[in-house]
């Protein structure tokens, strides 16, 4: 729904405007404003969403679709029906007695144009009309949209529990409020995400409908499942029931991927580390890849084995490493000895600061967003700018060009031996 229609001979077939109501006094406030309009009164049917499903599964879609939600128990449910139904470019206005603020913003991100509230006045439909109209015979997004290039990070964590989601809804929130880019926040831990819990917002089903249906998988897919996060963010997560195994071969996150690259102008994926075992070729496409690190042992260890891995199998991608949660001393690994043992520098230090962790949490708001001291936003300026450069070698590698994988372990068992020592003497 909402969505343009992919050709114009498709569009020229489709009737203007058809009705489906629940009472006759709504059908009477239609037929005359549809006679205004020079629409025909008898396309103003009786029998609300339900006569809509059933009616635009075995004819085409119309141009403008008014639909009444009132004998619906379920709006949104049915909504999502009828969109799995309507041909793209089928702008849909919605009525119905529920007053709720939650209901009317999830309608809208579903694809609807606009939801009014029974009883509505005539002035009120005419505008619902009018701004339809607007949305038909305007430029298309496509169209509209600036010729910037898609941008693709994939943030990943070398443990649980470094900050990877935190940075990577805050990277999100930069490309679209800093670089004015649409983007597309795509979550891929399926039955843990924190894509959309961090900011607030209803994961909704469409990421668990994806995996569990590809084929489903288009331009009108990605507008109806895409939750609103802000005027140039938008979210893809989910909280798939943990005791439902999500199947899949990889082919739902791929296809996923190709449709945000069209629809937006910056992908941001949060992917969960085991991913890389199971489906790498979800780096394929990735011209940037946001490492998050902390000064631990173990991080040491897994990032030294991840680093290595996106060398054979991510070639094309600019690799940029992130401590987070970084103090001045006392740490675990010292920041000397962490970039010794990898073979190359730390890019972007986050600062440990709790205090904007809570408050970005109380808020639902992203860190980066709710961040103003400079200790916080300058390192989030620099991350946001590095991913946004264009993918080249990376310059930041250091150590011979024959170093292995086995040399830079030896560092870290150099690191695991010392140690004992420096616990001795703290």
């Amino acid at each position: 729904m909402n969505a343009p229609s992919s050709t114009g001979r498709t569009a020229s077939l489709r009737d203007p405007f058809t009705a489906f109501v629940c009472d006759e006094a709504t059908a009477d406030l239609l037929r005359p404003i549809a006679v205004e309009h020079g629409w025909s009164p008898e396309k103003v049917n009786k029998g609300g969403l339900r006569n809509a499903v059933q009616t635009l599964s075995v004819s085409a879609s119309p141009s403008i679709l008014f639909v009444d939600l009132s004998e619906s128990g379920d709006p949104l449910s049915d909504i999502n029906a009828l969109a799995e139904v309507c041909e793209p470019g089928t702008v849909v206005i919605a009525a119905g007695q529920v007053n709720d603020v939650r209901l009317y913003r999830d309608l809208v991100a579903s694809g609807i144009q606009d939801y009014l509230l029974k009883p509505f006045s005539p002035d009120q439909l005419r505008d619902a009309f009018a701004n339809a109209q607007l949305t038909i015979s305007g430029p298309r997004v496509s169209e509209a949209a600036s010729e910037k290039p898609n941008v693709m990070a994939a943030v990943i964590g070398v443990r649980g529990g470094v900050g990877a989601s935190t940075i990577a809804s805050s990277l999100a929130w930069l490309m679209g409020d800093k670089a004015g880019r649409s983007t597309a926040l795509l979550d891929l831990d399926v039955h843990f995400g924190t894509g959309a819990l961090g900011l607030d917002l209803e994961p909704g089903r469409g990421l668990t409908d994806a995996i569990e249906n590809p084929s489903r998988i288009d331009g009108l897919f990605i507008e109806r499942a895409m939750v609103r996060a802000s005027d140039k963010l938008c979210v893809l997560s989910a909280e798939a029931p943990i005791n439902q195994a999500m199947l899949t071969d990889g082919s739902a996150f791929f296809q996923l991927q190709e449709e945000i690259r069209h629809a937006f102008e910056g992908t941001v994926v949060d992917l969960p580390r085991n991913m890389l075992v199971q489906f790498p070729h979800l780096l394929n496409d990735v011209q940037a890849v946001v490492v998050v690190v902390e000064f631990t042992l173990a991080a040491t260890r897994d990032a030294i084995r991840i680093l290595s891995w996106l060398k054979a199998n991510a070639p094309q991608a600019k690799v940029i490493v992130v401590a987070n949660k970084s103090l001045a001393a006392g740490q675990e690994v010292t920041r000397k000895d962490f970039e010794h043992s990898i073979e190359r520098k730390v890019d972007v230090a986050l600062p440990f600061d709790p205090k904007a962790a809570m408050q970005a949490a109380k808020l639902g708001q992203p860190l980066a967003k709710s961040a103003k001291a400079a200790k916080l936003s300058q390192p989030f300026n620099q991350l946001l700018t590095a991913a946004l450069e264009q993918a080249g070698e990376d310059s930041t590698q250091a150590g011979p060009a024959s170093s292995s994988l086995l040399g830079k372990l030896g560092n870290f068992k150099a690191l695991v031996s010392k140690k004992p020592r420096e616990a001795e003497a703290a």
